[in-house]
């Protein structure tokens, strides 16, 4: 998880603090929202997931995100 907080870094500009509890907050959110049965695998694709980072529009996933959570 420590090299997609990376990621999540250089590509915001947001403190690693920041960017590992918005990492921990949208794992959280699948894991509730994940058939128990999967909700394990979330951790696991969390750390493999910092490659893909490279190639998403941050903005757009903030802004989706935040639609998700009732703000627009």
């Amino acid at each position: 998880m420590e090299e997609l907080v990376q990621k999540v870094v250089e590509k915001t500009g947001i403190s690693e603090e920041q960017a590992r509890g918005a990492i921990e907050t949208v794992a959280g959110f699948l894991k509730e929202k994940l058939p128990e049965s999967v909700g394990g695998y979330v951790d696991q694709a969390l750390g493999m997931a910092s490659g893909a980072v490279d190639h998403i529009d941050v903005g757009s996933v903030a802004s989706a995100l935040g639609g998700l959570f009732g703000k627009k």
